[in-house]
């Protein structure tokens, strides 16, 4: 199992990067007329939360993209609750932002259609250097109307090794497992794990990070659950992981107060060591050492697949953050123009080092 999750992280990895040398979210007021060779121009950038990396880099780059063009871009940033409503409202209204930062992929039947609201990008130059997953994120009938730069996302539980280690616990491989793991740190007065409930993405990722239970029984079932031929209660699994989820918060595996937790206060929960473990991406150990620097996250967090009903496959898939041009935007070409600057190979790595949370080497995982 170890070399098959290596295997796989190493072939997703290499994905990722290839799609980061490529690539990385509302109106302007002013006439775009120009003054020492550069454009009097502001874009409205508008995005959720989470969809622009914590460490401001994207802003950073946005103001060398100002100080070589004279394009100002000024970032409308809403809670994360909110935006899937209020982009919604404001793309009908006509009175959405010059880009925009929506969830993708952008093909299914759930997501906001930025095809029917986007410029479409196909034939910029940096799209050909997109990995392929991450292109069809942003695709519609093999038309690209975004760009985006986190790569594919998996999944797992990160967890303490010094705490595992301290117990004589191993990581687990099935759910009975899982529960002797939680119940004997749990005991010893540590969380075993730290669950962001008020966030909605995050208490989900059980259900949906396991994809891999719901193909063995049906490779179609994704392609029936977007055409809206199949519900989610015909798939077994499903009830099963709830049933497990419900059987953990009961238990108090989640701690006291997991119905208030949030995912902001993750970083210090697994860095103060007040609890064992968190589901996360690989790259969220990079977060935590930028925090939490005498914390060692590369050495001390180790990670196992899920094994909610006894899942033994890691999910692999496009779902990120994405940025798209309002297509009824004036300044279309102004904002091709600064997607084209944060697709320059150097912008990209720039990107790459001022964002912890992409996971540049899988090796550390045990």
């Amino acid at each position: 199992m170890k070399k098959m999750i290596k295997r796989a992280l190493s072939l997703s990895m290499a994905a990722v990067m290839a799609a980061a040398v490529v690539t990385g979210c509302g109106s302007d007021s002013n006439t775009g007329a120009e003054k020492d060779g550069k454009k009097s121009v502001t874009l409205t950038f508008g995005s959720h939360q989470s969809g622009l990396p914590t460490s401001g880099i994207v802003q950073d780059l946005a103001k060398e993209f100002e100080a070589e063009t004279g394009i100002k871009i000024d970032f409308q940033i809403s809670p994360d609750a909110q935006w899937r409503d209020l982009i919604k409202v404001k793309l009908d209204s006509g009175e959405a932002p010059d880009i925009i930062c929506v969830d993708t992929p952008i093909g299914l039947a759930s997501s906001i259609h930025m095809d029917q609201y986007s410029a479409e990008l196909t034939g910029q130059e940096w799209v050909s250097r997109m990995e392929d997953s991450a292109r069809s994120a942003v695709s519609v009938d093999d038309k690209v109307y975004g760009i985006t730069f986190p790569g594919a996302k998996m999944y797992f539980y990160l967890y303490n090794k010094d705490i595992f280690s301290q117990l004589g616990l191993e990581a687990p491989a099935t759910y009975e497992e899982f529960r002797t793991v939680c119940q004997t740190i749990q005991d010893s007065g540590t969380t075993p794990v730290y669950e962001a409930t008020t966030n909605g993405w995050h208490q989900v990722l059980p259900l949906f990070e396991t994809g891999g239970l719901w193909l063995a029984d049906d490779p179609e079932v994704y392609n029936k659950l977007n055409a809206n031929e199949v519900d989610l209660d015909s798939i077994p699994h499903l009830l099963n992981i709830i049933t497990e989820l419900d059987e953990c918060a009961k238990a108090g595996y989640f701690g006291d107060d997991y119905l208030s937790n949030a995912w902001e206060n993750a970083k210090e929960a697994i860095a103060t060591e007040r609890c064992a473990m968190t589901i996360a991406e690989l790259g969220f150990r990079g977060e935590i050492e930028a925090d939490y620097p005498d914390f060692k996250a590369t050495e001390k967090l180790g990670a196992f697949v899920m094994p909610w009903d006894d899942n033994k496959a890691v999910g692999v898939n496009p779902a990120s953050n994405a940025y798209f041009i309002n297509k009824d935007s004036k300044y279309v070409e102004e904002a091709k123009q600064f997607f084209e600057f944060l697709a320059k190979p150097e912008n990209l790595q720039k990107r790459l080092d001022g964002q912890p949370e992409l996971q540049k080497d899988p090796g550390w995982v045990k």
